[in-house]
This record gives C-alpha cells, sequence and structure tokens, in this order.
C-alpha cells in the first residue's frame, strides 16, 4: 500500500534547467490557429494568481463547486513557498501568456521503495485545448520523473464521469487501476458544491 507524505521534492535547478529548454508546437488547423508556441517552466511566486484562478475555474466546470478564492490563494501560495508540499508547472505562450497548469504532490510506496509523483490541479484555458498542452506538461514531468531514482511511478485521479479527460490520459499511456478513492474531507465535505463564502 501506499501513503502520502511530503519528500521527493523536485530539484529546482534540474528542472529549470529542462524546463527552459523544453519547448513544444501543436498544430490545430480545425480551428485556425496555425502552429503554436508555448513552452514548459516551473511555476513562479508571481504566478499564483492566474494558478488559483485556474484551480477555481477547474473546480467548477469538472465538480460544479466554486471554492472560496481566498482559501484557494492561500493553499496555492503555501505550495509555491514549501516545496516538500508538490511543485506547480505551468505551460506558456511565446506571449508570456500562461495557459495551462500542472501541480505533482508525492506519496511514497513502501511496496516500491519509491514516491508516486500525483498529477493534481490539471488546467489547460479553453483556446489552448486540444493543441497539444497537457500532452506537453505530462511529457515534461514524467521525462523529471524517470531521471530521478527515488521515483517509482505517476498517478492521477479523474471524476468518475469525466470522460473526455479518461480519453485523453488514455492515449497518453496512462491506465486505469483496481483502486477507488476513498476519503473524509474535513473542508469540502460530500455534496458540498457552494465554498464561495469561505
Amino acid at each position: 500500500m501506499s501513503k502520502r507524505q511530503p519528500a521527493a521534492t523536485v530539484s529546482a535547478a534540474s528542472s529549470r534547467r529542462s524546463a527552459l529548454t523544453q519547448r513544444a508546437k501543436a498544430a490545430d488547423g480545425s480551428r485556425g490557429h496555425g502552429v503554436s508556441a508555448f513552452r514548459i517552466r516551473d511555476a513562479h511566486a508571481t504566478d499564483d494568481a492566474t494558478i488559483a484562478r485556474f484551480n477555481r475555474e477547474m473546480a467548477l466546470e469538472t465538480e460544479g463547486r466554486k471554492l472560496s478564492p481566498q482559501r484557494v490563494l492561500r493553499g496555492v501560495l503555501a505550495l509555491l513557498a514549501d516545496p516538500a508540499k508538490g511543485a506547480y508547472f505551468v505551460a506558456e505562450s511565446d506571449g508570456g501568456q500562461v495557459i495551462g497548469q500542472l501541480l505533482i504532490t508525492y506519496e511514497w510506496s513502501d511496496w516500491r521503495n519509491g514516491n508516486f509523483w500525483w498529477i493534481q490541479s490539471v488546467f489547460v484555458t479553453s483556446s489552448w485545448r486540444g493543441r497539444g498542452v497537457f500532452k506537453a506538461l505530462h511529457a515534461h514531468i514524467e521525462r523529471l520523473a524517470r531521471k530521478r531514482k527515488d521515483v517509482c511511478g505517476v498517478r492521477l485521479y479523474v471524476d468518475a464521469h469525466n470522460t473526455k479527460a479518461k480519453e485523453v490520459y488514455a492515449r497518453l499511456g496512462l491506465r486505469a487501476t483496481h483502486y477507488e478513492l476513498w476519503e473524509t474531507d474535513f473542508v469540502l465535505p460530500a455534496g458540498n458544491a457552494g465554498d464561495a463564502a469561505r
């Protein structure tokens, strides 16, 4: 079995070297965008408001939850200030606009004597969807993970009804497991569709 723990943090230096040179191009003639270029990089402290907004938009879009802007921003700031909690990566267009994001957190597996990197908080702005942004984010973190001896794999969870996301994950080589996610949530209990006032 596995349990979450703040370990196996991403080395900022090694990630930065890879992220700053990672560039991607996506062709999408069907939308009339032609060829678009973007890069994958580590998130900076100055990305905090954008990441928090993306997280709120994702929660509303995928689960119908209205999250508290203040709470989400505090959560983003706490992670950006503490690498042991995880690491955000963002996709940035050639114009300098953040167009997508991905968060990894860490879970120790005693069965494997290594850490799983959990993919969370995935979001791509609507105008950039279908143009390879998540594919590039996923490829970037998988490449970083495979270079480390203390990482045993990559995992994510997905809303059971999000069939479009499941199709994307399957195309990238991820596979469904026989595990279900069970929890007791002290902050956002099941059935709570609104958190905006908190």
